[in-house]
């Protein structure tokens, strides 16, 4: 019994020793379902991690330069492509999840949550909107969503005038939310996060109205297994489980 215990122990110190930990870029979008799958990762393999949340293109920009960050997680395949095609990544893009995109109002609202943007035509006429808050599309590929489906909507000419522009998809939300604009088009993976649902309403957009939010993952280091270990479990049932909550749909054939 002793014997057997004490190889128990010895064994768990053996974990612990090779317990590591690792640096993840990824996308704002990401910020509510990643704080719970987190620790869910911890528990299951020992490992930490330290995760920075910012827009796709910046990571991207200070992955070029030599940030040391062990995994790239961004809202779309293009950016850790680039990096794929610059030999900059360990591993060749992993699709995790694809996102939604929806408008987002605050609870009490003159406007409607009308996902065909109907009404947000009519606000711009009517003068019940004034600011509408996107990510920049220039480094956030919910920003560039943003504006196909504006564009789609025939409405990107006549509310580019009146767009804030958050630095990522989360400060764009938090425009919204603050009442720096009386709308926004987001990700649903925000709207659906608890300190927000309570404050704001959302409406999903059309997907058809532009380009799919595949989002895919890379390593950027080889030699991490702890990065390695968190690549892998993103594709397991707990972290798909903690996805599907925050309106992420599985990529067909992962």
């Amino acid at each position: 019994m002793l014997k057997t215990l004490a190889c128990f122990v010895l064994l768990i110190s053996l974990g612990a020793a090779h317990a590591g930990s690792a640096t993840v870029a990824a996308a704002a979008t990401l910020r509510y379902a990643l704080d719970e799958i987190s620790p869910q990762f911890t528990k299951a393999t020992g490992h930490s991690l330290k995760v920075a949340y910012g827009s796709s293109g910046n990571f991207y920009s200070q992955i070029k330069q030599g940030a040391p960050f062990d995994v790239f997680l961004s809202a779309d395949m293009v950016f850790p492509q680039k990096l794929v095609d610059e030999k900059l990544a360990a591993s060749p893009v992993l699709p995790y999840s694809e996102g939604r995109l929806v408008l987002l109002l605050p609870r009490k609202t003159r406007l409607k949550p009308d996902g065909s943007l109907a009404d947000l035509a009519a606000a711009l006429k009517d003068g019940r909107l004034s600011k509408l808050a996107i990510a920049n599309p220039t480094v956030a590929p919910y920003g560039m969503r943003a504006q196909e489906a504006l564009m789609h909507a025939d409405l990107w000419a006549k509310v580019k005038p009146r767009l804030v522009m958050g630095e990522n998809i989360g400060q764009a939300t938090q425009f919204v939310v603050s009442g720096a604009a009386q709308a926004g088009l987001v990700a649903l993976s925000l709207a659906l996060a608890p300190e927000l649902a309570v404050r704001t309403q959302y409406a999903l957009v059309p997907r058809e109205w532009h380009q799919p939010l595949v989002q895919g993952m890379v390593l950027i280091r080889p030699d991490n297994p702890a990065a390695k270990a968190f690549a892998d479990f993103m594709n397991t049932a707990p972290a798909r489980a903690v996805l599907k909550k925050y309106g992420y749909d599985e990529v067909l054939g992962r």
